[in-house]
């Protein structure tokens, strides 16, 4: 499947965003750059610059609709296009902000490509190391010419995983844990670093680009239901990625209180 778009040059473009935007208010942030855009929501002018200087130059590469966490926080009618327009770039600038705002460096930049309702390219980019990792739909995911494969599967009570602290997935795995960056869990994911990830909160830019990375690495992500995942406006279906289809079976079955080998639940696999 070939595309119009040449991953290197997105690359170069969030490359660029986080040297000219980003890094330089890394730990330099004053107050007034600092703010709510809801309760509990921290937004800083490093994530609001660097999606403009984003969307500036990744539609010169292919014009298309711009659905950001920062334009959408300002326009949520913005995340309309998704479904409806043909070319539709997710951004999250900054994936992390907490983190960022109070100088952690565990952060990413994020960004998909969706045609006709599909993601078909995601990148995510960890500023502070420099390491970017994409894919594209078919062809793999890589960081830099090295191909990306997920963990062997394996018992899930030796899983280490990305989920809250309070999930019934707890007593039934290792170790759990959250790097209060999404970006850094598909990183970790795609990286060997984390076998698992269960997640809730479903927003496009956090997660069009990771789940296709982690798919095109040789993982399984799907929603909890055992549907596909789709980049679509309003989603509260939480995702599971996973080694394989049968760790993603046992993680489900401890993190749902409805077993899968019920035929009542709505994903179940006999």
């Amino acid at each position: 499947m070939t595309f119009k778009v040449n991953p290197d040059e997105v690359s170069k473009i969030i490359r660029q965003a986080a040297e000219i935007e980003i890094l330089p208010r890394f730990r330099d942030l004053s107050t007034t750059q600092v703010w709510e855009k809801a309760p509990g929501q921290i937004v800083t002018e490093a994530d609001v610059a660097a999606e403009k200087y984003l969307h500036k130059e990744l539609i010169k590469l292919l014009p298309g609709t711009l659905v950001g966490e920062e334009s959408t926080a300002a326009d949520p009618t913005l995340l309309e296009a998704l479904g409806r327009d043909p070319v539709v770039w997710i951004i999250d600038p900054v994936d992390g902000t907490k983190n960022f705002s109070k100088g952690k460096p565990r952060f990413a930049v994020i960004v998909a490509l969706v045609m006709d309702g599909e993601t078909v390219m995601g990148w995510i980019y960890d500023p502070i190391t420099d390491r970017m990792i994409h894919a594209v739909k078919g062809q793999g995911a890589w960081s830099g010419d090295e191909r990306l494969t997920v963990p062997d599967d394996g018992p899930i009570k030796q899983m280490k995983g990305s989920a809250h602290y309070q999930s019934p997935l707890v007593p039934h795995v290792a170790e759990v844990g959250r790097s209060g960056s999404t970006g850094h869990d598909y990183i970790d994911l795609a990286t060997r670093a984390l076998d698992f990830a269960h997640f809730n909160r479903m927003y496009p830019w956090d997660h069009a680009a990771g789940i296709l990375i982690h798919s095109e690495a040789g993982g399984v992500s799907k929603h909890v239901d055992g549907t596909p995942y789709k980049p679509v406006p309003v989603d509260i279906n939480p995702v599971i990625a996973a080694p394989a289809p049968r760790s993603w079976k046992e993680l489900g079955e401890v993190s749902d209180p409805l077993p899968m080998d019920d035929p009542s639940w709505p994903g179940y696999m006999p």
